[in-house]
């Protein structure tokens, strides 16, 4: 029987830059299984997809930064991208909504170059996670256990690599907010 997420509605935080396929394939996914999802960014304006260094589509943004509460969400979903995760890191409210998701214990899922805003709000500190290879240090350096997986759960989080490990990822992630092991 498929899992349903009915009641599960989950804040997708992006800004310009970020990897349409970490974005796209895991929405996609979570809606399938009955998840609302909302596009959360720093303005009320379409963002752009990247297709690794070639821009892809634009994606409209459903609240902002100041109009979102994380009360009202089940879950948070970080894609990565490098632009979009350089840029996201150092927006505040950004790092406030992922620290209020992670203190409720929510769901937590996080793909590529996403890790670096979890770096900057502070919450790597004793994780363990997986991330693109070139963050391996960063998360290191700030406390975290970082392996070399396709896709690593620790409590509330899950992580993976890169595109090519979405269908895990978003397994990992349904399953996590199933409440399955």
């Amino acid at each position: 029987m498929p899992t349903s997420l009915k009641d599960h509605h989950i804040a997708i935080l992006v800004v310009d830059g970020f990897e349409q396929a970490e974005l796209q394939s895991p929405r996609e996914a979570l809606q399938a299984a009955g998840a609302r999802t909302a596009i959360v960014s720093s303005e009320k304006k379409p963002v752009q997809g990247m297709h690794h260094d070639q821009k892809g589509d634009t994606f409209e943004v459903d609240l902002t930064w100041s109009q979102a509460d994380p009360a009202d969400f089940t879950g948070v979903l970080l894609p990565g991208g490098v632009v979009n995760a350089d840029e996201i890191r150092m927006d505040a409210r950004a790092q406030a909504f992922v620290r209020s998701i992670d203190k409720s214990g929510k769901p937590l899922a996080v793909i590529c170059h996403g890790p670096w805003l979890l770096i900057s709000a502070e919450l790597a500190r004793g994780r363990t996670l997986t991330s693109w290879p070139s963050l391996k240090d960063d998360l290191k350096n700030a406390g975290a256990n970082w392996l070399d997986q396709e896709v690593v759960r620790d409590g509330n989080w899950v992580s993976s690599r890169k595109p090519d490990d979405l269908p895990a990822f978003n397994q990992a992630f349904i399953a996590l907010l199933a409440g399955q092991s």
